[in-house]
């Protein structure tokens, strides 16, 4: 009922609004385009005078000079008095352009001074009042006003002819100054040419647009013996006049012959306006008729549509009620918990969950209604299940893929062991060592996989580990291991269910604090027992991140979101979020003092072992004579040790760390040994 009543006053006040808008064309061509065209006018005569006084300079024509600029000044101000009156009819657009005639007309006191100076041409004096008149064109050109087609078409043809009869009036003024000095300049001439085609293509494409009633009235005109005289003479100047040559006897009838057109022009194409402007009355009129009958039927239809509408209103609005509440039940409860039970991993039952939202109704609209609610809810719900099952299947393959490659790089750590123990050549050795290096930190990437697919990785610990040794074993598996320093507490450990994790959560960090990061800094991990468990920072100093970046990572660490295959460039965030809510694991990231980054891990309580305060003693092994090759490590000067100090592969590890590969012991003599000073 609302909607009809709004449809229906809508369409009569458009209805209105049109016939509004047709009657008020009569008050802007009175206020409006009428003053324009006697501007213009005012403006050509002005032009073609003022010409003549430069070409002659005669006090008579001085006299007259004087008296046509009075008239243009009054016709400006004949046109800023009766524009006001039409502010608020007027478009805009027009009326913008109008207001820019009147401030140049305002201004032609400089153009006046540089006529009577005699500092222009008279080439020069044409073009600053064709500016002017040109402007004058441009309110033409926003003159529509009218939504009818007809209407503007015919106006859009009219403003075309406007425009040639402005060449004819240039094109008499540049004729006029050519005769005062006998011959005409090259560039002049180059400008009447100019004039010619470009009048011709106007007054062509205008009277081609114009329908049979006013062509009539040009068709006419084109066959007087005015328009034909000045077509004539029009081809005796392009062809006959030459640059710096006497003009030919016919050019001294050019001012009588163009004047007499521009006459004629003028008296026609103001004809043809009025009877354009006539036309919007009875459309007007028209409109008026459509107003009276729209608003008559649509009443009528209104008050029919009340009866039957308040007649059905309270069932059709039972109905839908109790359909808004199923699809809201549907919406709010059912399917977020949906959704919830299919990412822990639950088994759903489709057409369990997808009961019938349709009942019995009276009226079919509403039962189709139901049933399309039901399509709509078991399409979502199978939507669901798909996606789940689609996630599974992509985690079955990180998963799969994962541990076949955790396969083939624990064969290739065990190959790169025993080709370790045969060669001797140091140098050979060095590579062979960056080789198993870069073996094991493909092996965390693998992991990495495995924990994106919800699995737990093979490798792991029953008893618990040095938090000092799992952050070096951290460091191990990090490209540029050499620019991290561990200051760890030899008095804590890490229970082994979490050691496999913590590790590899402390790899991700330690491995994005040394990429983003300049080279020749140092990054630091450091630790402290804190009053809510145990406190990891790791801090580089590069050139940090911006504040909404900060927080958005801290947001995501938080609570890590589902895993988004298109957002790979964050696996490592992905990983670590996911180890840290594992373990029950609190990951923030900071701004250093530095400008870098600092990464501050918090180990709960729980998985945070306080170690035996006896020190476990170790026997220390001999050097042997040749020391073994180091990874990528400088060799420490004058007998003082580095931070790292130089070792074989794994060296720095604790032995519950180390990969069991045959001889152990003797793999790693060397590396056991610095790995003991260091503790």
């Amino acid at each position: 009922m609302t909607a009809l009543v709004v449809i229906w006053g809508f369409a009569a006040k458009l209805t209105i609004e049109q016939g509004q808008q047709l009657l008020r064309i009569q008050k802007v061509y009175d206020n409006i385009v009428y003053p324009v065209s006697a501007a213009i006018n005012e403006l050509q005569t002005e032009r073609f005078v003022s010409v003549s006084y430069l070409a002659w300079r005669t006090s008579s024509l001085r006299t007259d000079l004087q008296v046509q600029r009075r008239k243009t000044d009054a016709a400006a101000v004949l046109l800023t008095r009766l524009s006001e009156q039409a502010r608020d009819e007027t478009p805009p657009a027009m009326w913008d352009r109008a207001q820019d005639l009147i401030r140049q007309m305002d201004r032609l006191d400089i153009l006046r001074g540089q006529i009577d100076d005699h500092r222009l041409t008279r080439l020069d004096a044409i073009e600053e009042y064709s500016t002017v008149v040109e402007t004058a064109h441009q309110v033409y050109d926003r003159l529509m006003i009218s939504p009818d087609i007809d209407i503007i078409e015919q106006t859009k043809a009219l403003i075309l002819i406007t425009r040639s009869r402005e060449l004819v009036s240039q094109q008499s003024a540049l004729v006029l100054g050519a005769q005062a000095s006998g011959r005409m300049t090259q560039d002049e001439r180059d400008a009447f040419s100019g004039m010619v085609g470009k009048r011709r293509l106007l007054y062509q494409l205008g009277t081609s647009q114009l329908d049979a009633g006013l062509l009539k009235q040009y068709g006419a005109l084109n066959s007087t013996p005015v328009y034909t005289s000045f077509v004539s003479l029009e081809d005796d100047v392009i062809s006959r006049v030459r640059p710096g040559q006497p003009l030919p006897p016919e050019a001294l009838a050019w001012p009588t012959t163009a004047q007499a057109l521009t006459r004629q022009l003028t008296e026609t194409t103001d004809a043809a306006a009025d009877a354009t402007a006539a036309r919007a009355v009875p459309l007007a009129q028209s409109v008026l008729w459509d107003i009276g009958i729209v608003g008559g039927l649509g009443l009528a239809a209104v008050l029919a549509t009340a009866f039957i509408s308040f007649r059905f209103a309270r069932t059709v609005t039972g109905e839908l009620s109790i359909l808004h509440r199923a699809a809201a039940d549907l919406a709010g409860r059912r399917l977020p918990d949906l959704v919830r039970r299919l990412r822990r991993g639950e088994d759903v039952d489709v057409a369990a969950e997808t009961p019938p939202m349709a009942q019995a109704s009276g009226t079919v609209e509403i039962e189709n209604l139901g049933r399309a609610f039901t399509s709509v809810q078991l399409t979502a719900i199978e939507a669901a299940v798909g996606q789940a099952e689609l996630r599974k299947g992509v985690n079955k393959v990180f998963l799969n893929l994962a541990r076949r490659s955790q396969s083939l790089l624990q064969r290739q750590l065990g190959m790169l062991d025993g080709l370790e123990k045969e060669i001797n050549d140091p140098d050979l050795l060095e590579r062979l060592f960056g080789v198993d290096h870069l073996t094991t930190r493909m092996r965390r990437h693998a992991e990495g996989l495995i924990i994106l697919s919800g699995a737990v990785p093979g490798r792991g610990w029953r008893n618990p580990v040095r938090l000092y040794d799992v952050a070096r074993a951290a460091t191990e598996v990090v490209e540029d291991y050499l620019r991290v320093d561990v200051n760890m507490p030899h008095g804590y450990s890490l229970a082994g269910g979490s050691v496999t994790d913590v590790v590899h959560l402390l790899a991700e960090l330690i491995e994005n604090a040394t990429v983003f990061s300049p080279p020749q800094t140092r990054v630091q991990v450091r630790g402290e027992l804190v009053a809510r468990g145990f406190a990891i920072e790791v801090e580089d100093r590069g050139l940090g991140i911006p504040p909404e970046e900060l927080a958005h990572l801290n947001a995501r660490l938080a609570d890590p979101p589902e895993f988004d295959l298109a957002d790979s460039d964050r696996l490592g965030l992905f990983v670590v979020g996911l180890l840290a809510r594992r373990h029950n694991i609190r990951v923030s990231l900071r701004t250093s003092p530095y400008g870098g980054t600092s990464a501050v891990l918090l180990l709960p309580q729980e998985i945070v072992v306080e170690n035996d305060t006896r020190e476990p003693a170790v026997e220390r092994l001999a050097q042997p004579e040749t020391p073994p090759p180091a990874l990528a490590l400088t060799p420490p000067i004058g007998g003082a040790q580095d931070s790292l100090p130089r070792r074989v592969r794994q060296a720095s590890l604790a032995p519950q760390l180390r990969e069991e590969r045959g001889d152990l012991f003797s793999s790693f003599q060397a590396g056991w040994q610095g790995a003991q000073e260091d503790s």
